[in-house]
């Protein structure tokens, strides 16, 4: 007989080989194999699978809640069909709110301010990283952990091509960029190699020790850059993240095809290829983001159904 552990296993096994890398949603789902596990279940039940979805000492957010009850929902959807008596948590069985916390978008002020505050760390090589890593963030929209992830022969100076590998889901892609930017990229490598002339790591972003910049411990020094450029957020909004580089970056795509009269329901394929979004929806986001393109996309709609601009 096949246990509930072994069928989750096998079920993120073959969601990993579809490109999918679970995470976060692995974790929880074994979380809830152990959680049923300790109590001798061999089933899966809607009163199980809320027990353990409301089971957080630490949190009590309906949010949080929903997310966790969401990946039993999911995996039961799989069970069932092997296991006739497992039993789906119905769509209503927690309060079920969909929040997506509001991006800062970056001036271009803000971002010159950020870039004079990269030039005063130390030493010179750690500023010039910095520079160029967010010089590069805010003009490719790349996911932070894409840029840390670059190769140096990922970087096609020549060509001015970008190919980012393995991204969020599994696929890569490759990335044209400006001439000034592919200047700037070939600028930092030259210092790099100065620097590190026998290099440890075949990334092209590195640490003053040579090694590869980790994602993970970037947002502590953004932070810093961020309160030494006076970059301040509104009330009730969280202060500028790194990627918000990105939203900032994907709203000002949207707002330049809008104002050049562009027609943006076209061209949203294109930014969401560039973006590596799975699907259009999450480009679709950035409408919220900006009160100038919602502005934007109502008289475009408006005009579309023969009202006036």
């Amino acid at each position: 007989m096949t246990t509930i552990r072994q069928h989750a296993e096998e079920y993120l096994a073959m969601r990993r080989r579809l490109g999918f890398k679970l995470t976060t949603f692995g974790e929880k789902l074994m979380s809830f194999v152990g959680y049923l596990e300790r109590s001798g279940a061999t089933t899966v039940t809607t009163q199980a699978a809320l027990d353990w979805a409301t089971s957080t000492p630490r949190s009590t957010d309906q949010v949080h809640w929903s997310r966790r009850l969401m990946v039993v929902r999911i995996f039961a959807r799989h069970l069932q069909a092997l296991e006739p008596a497992t039993e789906i948590p119905p769509d209503d069985a927690l309060p079920h709110h969909y929040r997506r916390i509001t991006p800062h978008l970056l001036t271009p002020a803000e971002l010159d301010r950020l870039l004079d505050a990269a030039d005063l760390l130390a030493p010179t090589f750690r500023a010039r990283t910095w520079r160029t890593l967010i010089s590069l963030l805010s003009v490719t929209g790349l996911r932070t952990s894409e840029a840390c992830g670059l190769n140096r022969a990922d970087v096609d100076l020549r060509e001015g091509v970008l190919t980012v590998r393995d991204t969020k889901f599994g696929k890569s892609r490759q990335i044209p960029v400006h001439a000034t930017t592919t200047t700037a990229l070939g600028k930092y490598a030259r210092d790099r190699d100065r620097q590190h002339p026998v290099p440890s790591t075949p990334a092209f972003f590195v640490s003053i020790r040579g090694t590869r910049l980790d994602a993970h411990n970037l947002p502590r020094t953004f932070a810093r850059l961020v309160a030494g450029a006076g970059v301040t957020s509104g009330e009730d909004k969280r202060r500028p993240r790194l990627h918000d580089l990105r939203h900032s970056f994907a709203t000002a795509t949207l707002l330049t095809w809008y104002n050049d009269g562009v027609d943006v329901q076209a061209k949203l394929p294109l930014l969401t290829t560039y973006l590596g979004h799975a699907d259009p929806k999450s480009t679709y986001w950035y409408l919220s983001g900006s009160p100038e393109l919602l502005a934007l996309a109502a008289a475009r709609l408006e005009t579309s159904f023969g009202g006036r601009p």
